[in-house]
């Protein structure tokens, strides 16, 4: 990579900073489970036609959508529900067939022991799904129109209802959800049609394409739905039919961005509009991922470092509330705790020191060691928000480096043993594939410290070589971040692989005279 190839890099840099003043709704990755939602409930939608044939192209050759292992099951289950509504209505045998392939994988594939993965209200929508699709199959069979011959009448996969029972019992007896509730609201059936408990932000019910036309509920719609509806044929024009699974991450992906580029070194102005953006959204509580979710600590604190790297740093006070006394919650309620966000926490209250508050020296160590019990023996972390251990482990690296101390330095040694031990040949890292962005997360944490060792620079040298490649990446990695089901914050991956490549520039040079 010559220094011509390191001034792309900055103006691939700049590029991705003006798309994201552009488009301050952020860029995800198409869903399968969403658009499948859709697909099922909302037929008289705009780019129906076009979610059919995406659901179609998107299904795997062993009858499966989605991700691989257990990520796969909730996908597939919103997939087949609603190729079998498409089939109901008299669909081509075309879905009738997928459907049929995609029901024999799920028979064959999981079973009701399967472990599910910890995606957002994963424990609400795979037994509602499961109920869906059985209720589909048994009117197919009494209307002798089923036509997928040696198939169950039923599934045998995972179905305690116990939790989405009592969520859909609160909403019954408008006794009002969690917020965070919102963003599932299509699992909880009638009682969420024009619910008064549930207020649409700008049209959208929890930033979700399914939760709000399950709010909105079939035709005909009224007057006051205009603002819903406007929001529905919006969100499906952006991918041409088929629809994101978040439909805002403004702040999350104005966060996470400006801290990549800007804890690299590039030479990058962030506009004030995106500065200007996060100062207004922080609240009492916090800020959320985008409008029209609840705030969390996680973006919070990720935008708290973003506003330092700018030059602009706000009050820490509103990360208090989120504070357990051993580790900091991402919200109230919460299921699994996060690495990554206490890793967040840590690096604004490394970064800060004792300065402003006394309890940022207290709270930084105790959630120091927090983190490194959380360590996996084999030295990586893993989190509730990312597929990967990859990316947990570059936050919990880089949030242990600047706390320093022995058992921070020990478990970051950890780390980089690990890294070495599970580098691919041609460079690359990643969980089930080599990816852009795994590796981009590998290359940081190696490059953490001074001058890495000579094991360390090689392995650099060799995933930075890969990562060159992926300069120019548009969504070309698989989806790895938690959603309902897998999905990429495409503005961010990119900001994570531009800036590895510029923090490794001067180890290139170094070791080659010029870069690769």
């Amino acid at each position: 990579m010559s220094v011509t190839a390191f001034t792309d890099v900055r103006q691939a840099a700049r590029l991705l900073v003006d798309e994201m003043v552009a488009d301050p709704s952020g860029l995800t990755s198409p869903s399968i489970y969403e658009t499948a939602r859709l697909a099922a409930s909302a037929p008289w939608l705009d780019g129906h036609r076009e979610r059919v044939e995406f659901l179609l192209a998107e299904q795997h050759e062993d009858g499966t959508w989605g991700g691989p292992a257990a990520y796969g099951l909730l996908p597939t289950l919103s997939a087949v529900d609603a190729l079998l509504a498409v089939a109901e209505a008299d669909g081509p045998q075309q879905v009738r067939r997928a459907a049929g392939s995609g029901l024999a994988a799920l028979t064959r594939r999981f079973s009701r022991d399967v472990r599910l993965p910890d995606t957002i209200a994963v424990e609400l929508l795979v037994p509602w799904l499961v109920e869906q699709v059985d209720q589909r199959l048994a009117r197919m069979d009494r209307e002798r129109s089923r036509a997928l011959d040696g198939l169950p009448s039923r599934l045998d996969l995972p179905a305690d209802t116990g939790p989405l029972r009592f969520v859909r019992e609160l909403l019954r007896d408008h006794a009002g959800i969690p917020a965070k509730t919102w963003h599932s609201l299509e699992a909880l059936g009638d009682p969420a049609v024009r619910s008064p408990t549930v207020t649409p932000w700008d049209g959208a019910v929890g930033a979700s394409p399914a939760a709000t036309a399950a709010w909105l509920g079939a035709p005909p719609h009224s007057d006051g739905a205009r603002a819903c509806l406007d929001y529905l044929r919006r969100t499906q024009a952006r991918h041409g039919g088929p629809v994101s699974g978040i439909t805002s991450i403004t702040y999350f992906e104005q966060a996470w961005v400006v801290a990549a580029l800007s804890g690299a070194g590039l030479d990058v102005e962030i506009p004030v509009q995106i500065t200007d953006s996060l100062r207004t959204a922080l609240r009492a509580t916090g800020l959320p991922a985008g409008p029209g979710l609840p705030p969390d600590s996680d973006d919070t604190s990720a935008a708290l470092h973003a506003l330092d790297l700018a030059g602009k740093p706000e009050p820490l006070d509103c990360l208090w509330g989120y504070d357990t006394g051993s580790y900091f919650q991402c919200f109230s309620g919460e299921r699994t705790p996060s690495t990554s966000t206490n890793a967040h926490i840590l690096t604004v209250l490394a970064d800060r020191g004792g300065e402003d508050d006394p309890r940022h020296v207290e709270a930084a160590g105790r959630v120091g060691r927090w983190l490194v019990e959380q360590q996996h023996p084999d030295g990586y972390w893993t989190d509730k928000w990312h597929a990967s251990p990859y990316y947990a482990t570059a936050c919990c690296a880089a949030a242990l480096v600047r706390l320093g101390g022995p058992e921070a330095s020990a478990a970051v040694d950890r780390a980089v043993r690990w890294l070495l031990d599970t580098q691919h040949p041609d460079g690359s890292w990643g969980c089930w594939t080599g990816t852009g962005e795994e590796t981009a997360y590998a290359v940081q944490v190696l490059n953490h410290g001074p001058v890495p060792g000579r094991a360390a620079g090689e392995a650099i040298l060799r995933g930075r070589g890969f990562l060159v490649g992926h300069i120019g990446d548009r969504g070309e990695d698989p989806p790895l971040w938690h959603d309902k089901d897998l999905y990429a914050p495409l503005r961010v991956v990119r900001a994570e692989i531009l800036a590895a490549v510029a923090a490794t520039r001067r180890l290139a040079e170094v070791h080659n005279g010029a870069l690769p």
